[in-house]
């Protein structure tokens, strides 16, 4: 590193943001030890994490010494839910979001255990929590674009000819960390492009507009768990799935409809982690194949959909969004018949360890 720990740490320290340690969990989920959190140790020792254990139940995973942690495994998981655990992928990542669901805090960040602290241009590590809390903290503007990018942002503003009335934004549910060195690419592209590398280092945050859908990558984002928690659900991958690698596209797909109809924001570009090493594409393609055809047929289904007025909490969004899932995408393949059913249980699970959360509606208590 450019700095020392030390100048890190103490950083870190006197952050103003460093308050909210006590209102922030890390997800992470996994199937090795933890070694990686050695480097992260400067900006999220401070923080209680959840550790997700995919896999084998009876593997022991390492935690370096400091770190206040809970960690579940797959025995955990079905004994606090039950019935319900079916909502819950195994052998995937989509794991994690188990860790949203028992997590008792307002914000949520999760990241991959390949994803390793970057640098900004000058050297400087970049303290990707912090970028996020920032983007969370400060509003979105999804109904007009500031061609500055983010208003809110250190010497920016909005320009000439942005609308007085909507400058006062909305609140920000969703923070979507980008990554450098290995990207986020399909099976495909990676096959094409098996060199290629994500060096490009953009200085800005922008607000998704209303009526934008995006592909949302879960290893590096940060969102408001009270705004939209019962929203991301990960979907049903991995063992006895026909698909995969699609968990993090299904929960950003079904989070942007419902933040638009309720009136909240998602904000994507920085902060950037350095992603460390690229997955198998043959073994990706195997995952994505079905998805990559799906997508076609689901990304419309998206473009189209219409939440009733009287759907005024995620809750009753989400309940919806599976009502229409299953009658129009289950024509597809039975698969999203069981996934529309999954995701009602996940509701219901989601309900069932966080009974206040029901009467959330854009944040406010009813």
């Amino acid at each position: 590193m450019s700095e020392p720990a030390t100048a890190i740490e103490a950083a870190v320290a006197a952050s103003p943001l460093h308050q909210l340690k006590d209102e922030l969990d890390i997800v992470i989920p996994t199937i090795r030890n933890l070694d990686f959190l050695e480097m992260w140790r400067p900006f999220l020792q401070p923080y209680h994490l959840i550790i997700v254990q995919d896999g084998d139940p009876s593997k022991t995973i390492k935690v370096p010494n400091g770190f206040d942690y809970e960690l579940y495994n797959r025995n955990d998981i079905n004994r606090i839910l039950g019935p319900k655990a079916s909502c819950i992928s195994f052998k995937d990542s989509a794991c994690r979001c188990f860790g949203y669901m028992v997590s008792k805090k307002k914000y949520i960040f999760t990241i991959d255990d390949d994803c390793f602290v970057a640098k900004d241009p000058s050297g400087k590590a970049i303290n990707a929590l912090e970028q996020h809390i920032k983007n969370l903290l400060s509003p979105s503007t999804p109904f007009f674009f500031n061609t500055l990018y983010d208003p809110f942002a250190e010497g920016a503003d909005f320009v000439r000819g942005y609308p007085f009335s909507l400058r006062e934004g909305v609140s920000t549910a969703v923070s979507h960390g980008l990554w450098l060195n290995i990207p986020d690419y399909d099976a495909p592209t990676q096959l094409v492009k098996p060199l290629e590398r994500s060096t490009r280092f953009v200085d800005a945050v922008l607000t998704i507009p209303k009526g934008t859908l995006f592909p949302m990558c879960g290893m590096n984002l940060a969102f408001d768990r009270q705004l939209i928690g019962p929203a991301m659900y990960f979907g049903l991958m991995g063992e006895g799935q026909p698909i995969g690698r699609y968990d993090d596209m299904w929960a950003g797909w079904c989070i942007k409809v419902i933040c638009d109809h309720l009136g909240l924001g998602v904000k994507t570009g920085l902060p950037y982690i350095y992603h460390s090493k690229a997955s198998n594409p043959f073994v990706n393609l195997r995952k994505e194949y079905k998805g990559i055809y799906w997508q076609e047929d689901i990304i419309p289904f998206f473009q189209q959909v219409v939440l009733p007025k009287d759907c005024t909490t995620v809750q009753k969004c989400y309940i919806e969004l599976a009502k229409q899932v299953k009658e129009k995408l289950g024509k597809i393949d039975p698969y999203f018949d069981k996934l529309a059913d999954a995701m009602v249980t996940w509701i219901q699970a989601w309900d069932s360890l966080n009974p206040t959360s029901a009467s959330f509606s854009n944040g406010k208590t009813g």
